[in-house]
């Protein structure tokens, strides 16, 4: 193995970072009204009653699933690796943690900063915009995964942030956009930024021998998959306003998601020559119909409209590791480890084309008066505003964040390809050993390169 050098350069990122996060919260972050102290006098100013109106007990079940899924669902998904599994879980343990931090600070200067004092008020509904914020850092880990270090994770976690909390502003409070699950802001950012970040560290001479899974990795990332299907609906319902918004929007991810599990396996069987399920299209395109619902999820889109939607995204999502993301590194030479293209990027395109036309479809009569301005923000400066301009201000939204994460991803990559940041050689990657202490057990003798021929995953590359 050759000397990255981490035992000075990851340190160094790591204390100075957390030195500087320390230092700017000290500065700039504060309780909110709902968490400070005096929320006994906020109580009697506003005239409420109990505590049980504190937004905490409404929004910290919602955030307990959110954090699960950040911290075990993504850190699991991405176990297929046969000999990564330690970098898998560790590096979206350390990115998360990090981005949640920095995310807290930059969505606070641009959607909750006081200026009467130049403080940022944070409560349970910022940690879990932070965990979003994360997520989308996470799905970008997953096109570079195994391919780079963990300071370069950092630095592109630092700069992901930075430009998900400018696109957020843009679509949430300049365009008035609804996303409240993220197809958008979260899964096609997150998406199009790795994938423009992975383009630029392209590798011609990977060994794509290492780029396996074996039986057990598989069923490690079983496990990832399974706590984000359970949890989605409540990632997509999470910040919705309370009542028949956040209710419609868990409803709608949990059918959208039931849809595409069975729609996932039958293409899957039927595209194989002797009609067996392929493991990866399970522990990812099953996931794609909760992609697909995060910015509709709270729409009136009925029952059995999510019903459509995850049928049609757990087929696409499939087709995708078959045919396209071999086709994808082939020709525009993009190695998407994990293939979020086809989990992230393409079912949150759909998610935010049926947003648009959902919106642009929406009456009083369907939604009532009072039911449309709740369910589209029409109040403020965005009072008067008809459902079809809110159908053009969501595709907008969507070719502004394609925009965004594009550029920004190349800028990015370019920065990430700079000799400083102590990446593994080719014939390195996908190796725990190269940044990890890796007991030499049996275990990891069954990850060695003497067991039998393994599968390669059919995306070409692997999952996410």
């Amino acid at each position: 193995m050759n000397n990255t050098g981490m035992r000075w350069r990851l340190p160094l990122v790591c204390l100075l970072w957390q030195l500087v996060m320390i230092i700017l919260f000290g500065v700039f972050v504060r309780y909110d009204e709902e968490s400070d102290a005096h929320w006994i006098e906020t109580k009697r100013t506003h005239n409420i009653t109990s505590d049980i109106e504190n937004d905490f007990y409404f929004r910290y079940p919602s955030f307990q699933d959110v954090h699960v899924m950040i911290f075990v669902g993504f850190g699991f998904l991405m176990t297929f690796l046969k000999r990564y599994g330690f970098g898998s879980v560790g590096f979206n343990f350390l990115i998360a943690a990090f981005s949640i931090q920095w995310a807290l600070l930059m969505q606070g200067w641009f959607q909750s900063l006081d200026f009467s004092d130049g403080k940022i008020k944070i409560g349970v509904e910022s940690l879990i915009n932070a965990d979003f914020c994360a997520a989308s850092v996470l799905i970008a880990f997953g096109a570079v995964l195994g391919k780079v270090s963990p300071v370069q994770l950092m630095v592109m976690a630092l700069f992901e942030v930075t430009l998900y909390a400018v696109n957020e502003y843009i679509l949430l409070n300049l365009l008035g956009a609804r996303d409240a699950g993220g197809s958008m802001v979260i899964h096609m950012f997150g998406a199009y930024f790795g994938l423009a970040v992975t383009r630029i560290l392209y590798r011609p001479q990977l060994d794509q021998r290492k780029n396996e899974s074996v039986y057990h990795s598989d069923i490690f990332s079983m496990i990832g998959t399974l706590f984000l299907w359970m949890f989605w609906p409540s990632f997509n319902s999470a910040i919705s306003h309370h009542g028949d918004g956040q209710h419609r929007a868990a409803i709608n991810t949990y059918a959208s998601l039931a849809s595409s599990v069975l729609t996932t396996i039958a293409i899957s069987s039927l595209l194989a020559k002797k009609g067996k399920i392929n493991m990866v299209h399970v522990q990812n395109a099953t996931l794609a119909g909760g992609v697909a619902m995060g910015t509709a999820g709270e729409m009136m889109l009925t029952p059995y409209g999510a019903l459509i939607v995850g049928a049609i995204c757990g087929t696409i999502s499939t087709l995708g590791f078959l045919y396209l993301s071999p086709l994808l590194e082939k020709h525009l030479h993009i190695q998407d480890t994990c293939g979020i293209h086809n989990l992230h990027a393409i079912p949150g395109v759909i998610g935010a084309i049926v947003g648009a036309v959902t919106a642009a479809a929406a009456t009083e009569g369907v939604y009532s008066r009072e039911g449309l301005i709740a369910t589209f923000g029409f109040e403020g400066r965005f009072e008067g505003r008809t459902p079809s301009k809110q159908g053009g201000f969501q595709a907008a939204s969507l070719c502004v964040t394609l925009a965004i994460s594009l550029v920004g991803g190349i800028i990015v990559g370019f920065i990430l390809k700079l000799p400083i940041w102590g990446d593994p050689p080719d014939e390195n990657c996908f190796e725990d050993e190269v940044y990890w202490e890796v007991p030499e057990d049996a275990l990891y003798t069954v990850l060695s390169s003497n067991t039998p021929p393994l599968k390669p995953n059919s995306n070409g590359n692997g999952e996410l």
